[in-house]
């Protein structure tokens, strides 16, 4: 089955045949407008404009702000696409009458200058200036939209809090709202392996190291001959100036444990934290007239949806949409098991350019008698449309008895599970993808490797059974060390016995202490500061009440199928061993363990 939006009910215009609607009008220029913009402080960012050839007057421009290369350079007689990450956005706006502006982040590319973080708050600033340059140029006609995926998409939210007068709409694609919890410590647990891929990534190509970019699957074009130097940089002397200048960056492992506690401040800065590098902390000065896509999948990391949830509950006085499909992160893989090719064929690029047409070039689209949520339901393999989420606001709560889930809460028992710190997902996971690496199978072998957990299974389901949010699992468990890793899992069982991978959740038992939501990060879920005053350890054998909350999904269980709970204590090959070296005894007391599961009854 297809993830397209063709036959489906849930839009009135779908965005495939939207963009039928909107032919190629004009032609992209060979090469884009390339120079140095020089920031206040000196630093000069490299950038690419795209303006449209044949169009008559100014136009509105859409903002990239990325680290990874606004183009290539290439060598001598080379083949392929030189902008890799633009070229689907460039291929389709600059067509339909948008300038299409590309930058390389500071201490990236073909820019100068060093990168002292993650997201630095220098990046934002550098916003603000590539914002009053783009105005300023003579085919702009004034307003400014940003997108992308992943970090340029978190970066179109940092642009849109600078307040500036020009930016009228954004679409973060696959865009983290709280870079630690949705991104490097989700429940509080750290993805190791992550920190590590992501610098290696970073190490390539910051300093130009194509022998280590052809390991990256997304860049192992051999004809790429680094970043491309700007056009008053003929002889690439300012571009190898500039590379230079990056052997300064920040490293990834060392930085991101530095932030070991959400909002806790460096070492060496009082003023930085986190929150400098996630769009939340910000989130209060976007102006309330921007329009806010947030767009996300089912298998974008091990928090990204969450993030994109986030963002369009926590901006409800702007105009807002959602949008959540089954992908991974950045849409490259369909992940649905009954998908009919690994491709998505859902028009992404469709739905984006109908959103830029509303806000920002102030076309009548019909997208605000659309639905503002659409979300695929994997199994059932439709989309849905909704008004409010979640979807389904009411919960059924299945309780955890002996190797079983019920209807009814068990009167006691208690059942005691050794953390076999050798357990892994694997590597055909969710976790692959936000770390670069290309994962096109999912959860391949799932049935083989849950069959290692403790399981609890439901009765088999009469009918079919949608379920669509974020699943709470409310545990009372006692651990036998004062900390532990708590990792659940949703699978289905089918009738004739095949498991499924449905979604997880993640808790280190040190962050189990709730709080109350800040303006800043709504949610339907339970909220957690992960600050350090609130990090207090377990008495090892005293039962606490622990909440994990699951990733959000939407997956229908055929009728004859049972929903199957799994516990584990580590994924060995993606995230921190916690305590080190001590595999904790995790035990339940089954009569206050719970499932809260946002499920109804669907209908085929």
């Amino acid at each position: 089955m297809a993830d397209a939006d063709l036959n489906s009910a849930a839009w009135r215009v779908p965005p495939s045949r939207y963009l039928e609607s909107r032919p190629a009008e004009h032609v992209i220029p060979a090469q884009p407008i390339s120079r140095y913009v020089t920031m206040p402080d000196g630093c000069r960012l490299a950038v690419d404009a795209w303006v449209p050839e044949g169009v008559t007057g100014p136009v509105p421009a859409i903002l990239i702000h990325t680290p990874y290369y606004r183009r290539f350079a290439m060598k001598p007689g080379g083949q392929g696409e030189s902008c890799p990450n633009a070229a689907k956005f460039r291929d389709i706006l600059v067509p339909r009458g948008y300038a299409l502006v590309v930058v390389d982040i500071r201490g990236t590319g073909a820019s100068f200058g060093t990168r002292d973080s993650f997201r630095s708050p220098r990046e934002r600033e550098d916003a603000r200036e590539i914002a009053d340059w783009i105005v300023a140029q003579p085919w702009s006609d004034g307003s400014i939209g940003a997108t992308g995926i992943s970090y340029p998409g978190a970066a179109s939210d940092f642009l849109a809090s600078t307040g500036h007068p020009a930016v009228k709409a954004i679409v973060p694609l696959f865009a983290v709202w709280d870079t630690w919890s949705d991104h490097y410590y989700p429940g509080g647990v750290f993805l190791n392996r992550l920190a590590q891929v992501y610098d290696e990534l970073m190490v390539a190509m910051d300093h130009d190291r194509r022998d280590l970019l052809a390991n990256i699957s997304y860049f192992s074009n051999p004809d790429f001959a680094g970043p491309m130097p700007v056009d008053e940089d003929p002889d690439g002397a300012l571009v190898k100036e500039a590379v230079a200048q990056h052997a300064g960056n920040f490293r990834m492992p060392d930085f991101i444990t530095d932030l070991n506690f959400r909002e806790q401040k460096l070492p060496y800065d009082a003023s930085f934290s986190s929150a400098n590098i996630s769009p939340y902390s910000v989130c209060k000065s976007i102006r309330k007239d921007v329009a806010i896509y947030a767009v996300s999948g089912w298998m974008d990391g091990v928090g990204y949806a969450n993030g994109a949830i986030a963002r369009y509950l926590t901006m409800q006085g702007n105009p807002t949409h959602l949008l959540l499909g089954p992908w991974d992160h950045g849409a490259r893989c369909n992940v649905s098991p009954w998908r009919g090719r690994i491709d998505p064929e859902f028009a992404l690029l469709g739905e984006t350019l109908r959103f830029f047409d509303e806000y920002l070039m102030g076309l009548d689209t019909g997208l605000r008698a659309e639905s503002p949520i659409h979300f695929f339901s994997m199994h059932g393999e439709t989309w849905q449309e909704a008004t409010s989420w979640p979807p389904i606001p009411e919960t059924t709560r299945l309780h955890l008895a002996a190797g079983a889930l019920r209807t009814e809460a068990a009167t006691g028992g208690e059942a005691a599970h050794l953390t076999d710190f050798s357990f892994s997902t694997g590597s055909g996971t969710r976790y692959e993808r936000i770390a670069a690496i290309n994962a096109l199978e999912y959860y391949p072998d799932w049935h083989e490797r849950q069959a290692a957990l403790p399981a609890y299974d439901s009765a088999a389901f009469d009918t079919a059974m949608e379920l669509t949010g974020n699943t709470i699992a409310d545990l009372t468990m006692a651990s036998s060390e004062p900390d532990a890793s708590i990792i659940c899992y949703l699978s289905e069982v089918e009738a004739d016995g095949r498991v499924r991978y449905v979604t997880e959740g993640l808790l280190r038992a040190l962050h189990r202490k709730e709080s109350p939501h800040p303006p800043e990060y709504q949610s339907p879920w339970p909220f957690r500061t992960y600050h350090r005053d609130d990090a207090t350890p377990l008495t090892p054998g005293v039962a606490e009440r622990m909440r994990v909350v699951m990733l959000p999904t939407s997956w229908i269980f055929k009728p004859g199928s049972k929903l199957r709970f799994s516990l584990a204590g580590t994924d060995a090959e993606h995230v921190k061993q916690i305590p080190h070296g001590r595999p904790p005894v995790l035990t339940l007391h089954l009569g206050a363990c719970a499932l809260d599961l946002p499920l109804r009854p669907f209908q085929e």
